[in-house]
């Protein structure tokens, strides 16, 4: 078994552990299965996982493996994986699952609340994290399952379905009575996934992608934004009416010239992810009373209770549908060949290399 895992205080500094047959787990205990992780999709959203690891606990997910891990940690990634062994009668040799798995060739789980279309790993280290990522999917179960598109499943669905809460819930609040949605980073997934649900919203306000100069021309080309400024650009926002700011950047100094220039018509910010996690995470000047860190597993779990699983199911995977389709038009899927291949464009991904319109997957079929 192999895994690849990151310095939690140097994002930079990876390394691949390989344990020997006599160090894996050659046993399973009565309802464990062992999965071979077949692929995964890697994107700037991981990097996220990593810098919020502490906070929001991603690194609990996985514990490293092999010796002297004190120090080093296992970024989670969203991917598919074959149970190759079983001694869980609900779920056979030959399950395939979708879901949030290591970066590595093996996964030892507990499932339990099996149903025709899910499961949940029960492990004893998983039991306090968020239930939205102990649940997988046993896709030859699930009526749109396609094989063709599991690169766009990996790549889209983990970012799609922070975009369709985001949109949730700024309708949920009548857009804080924002007549323009400020969205930074806009080149991103995420960020695309949010402009798109908001354009299908005939209620929602003008939104405004703030993106670099490298970017401007895929924004604009998205077509989904009313306007497109690069960060320069910032001084010619319309600052006379009120608006909202969706970050996805975790750029401070962005943050409080923003919260300068718009004043008192800084309706609210909601802060998502962290794409320029190696900027200064300087004070943006934006009040606790006026912003908050949005958590879409949180968001998920309040409208299963309020809609009920199967309501938020239907609403949720309807937008994702439809949202993968069309990206369609743009994304480009780049795949690499395993945890060797990770390795090597992790820094690239790591540091904003990737083009915005390239996700990667990496493929560990041949590592089996």
């Amino acid at each position: 078994m192999q895994q690849f895992q990151i310095r939690k205080d140097d994002f930079l500094n990876q390394r691949l552990v390989t344990l020997s047959a006599a160090e894996e787990q050659s046993q399973l205990a009565d309802g464990q299965v062992r999965l071979a992780v077949d692929s995964f999709s890697f994107t700037a959203n991981n990097i996220t996982y990593a810098a919020t690891g502490d906070k929001l606990g991603y690194w609990q997910f996985f514990p490293p493996v092999g010796e002297q891990s004190q120090g080093w940690g296992v970024i989670p990634v969203w991917g598919f994986a074959d149970v190759i062994e079983s001694r869980c009668v609900q779920v056979p040799v030959g399950e395939r699952l979708f879901g949030y798995f290591p970066p590595a060739t093996q996964l030892i789980m507990q499932p339990t609340q099996v149903s025709n279309t899910r499961l949940i790993d029960s492990s004893a280290h998983r039991a306090k994290l968020p239930p939205g990522y102990n649940s997988y999917n046993r896709v030859l179960h699930d009526p749109h399952y396609d094989p063709a598109t599991e690169s766009e499943r990996m790549l889209l669905w983990p970012l799609h379905i922070t975009s369709f809460c985001l949109w949730d819930a700024l309708k949920a609040k009548g857009w804080y009575g924002a007549k323009q949605i400020i969205i930074l980073c806009a080149s991103s997934k995420t960020s695309a996934g949010l402009a798109y649900a908001l354009a299908q919203d005939e209620e929602a306000p003008a939104t405004i992608a703030l993106t670099s100069t490298r970017n401007l021309p895929l924004v604009k080309r998205l077509d989904i934004y009313d306007d497109v400024l690069d960060y320069a650009q910032l001084s010619t926002l319309n600052n006379r009416i009120a608006s909202v700011i969706v970050d996805m950047s975790g750029n401070g100094a962005l943050l409080k010239a923003l919260n300068d220039y718009l004043g008192d018509n800084l309706a609210y910010c909601i802060n998502v992810g962290l794409t320029h996690w190696d900027e200064s995470q300087s004070e943006s000047g934006i009040s606790s009373e006026r912003s908050e860190f949005f958590f879409a597993p949180g968001h998920v779990q309040q409208r299963m209770k309020d809609w009920g699983p199967q309501v938020f199911a239907e609403r949720s995977q309807q937008f994702l549908r439809a949202s993968a389709s069309w990206s369609r038009q743009w994304l480009k899927v780049r795949t690499v060949q395993g945890l060797d291949g990770l390795a090597e464009i992790y820094p690239d991904i790591c540091q904003g290399r990737v083009a915005a319109d390239e996700g990667v997957v990496i493929g560990l079929e041949a590592a089996r």
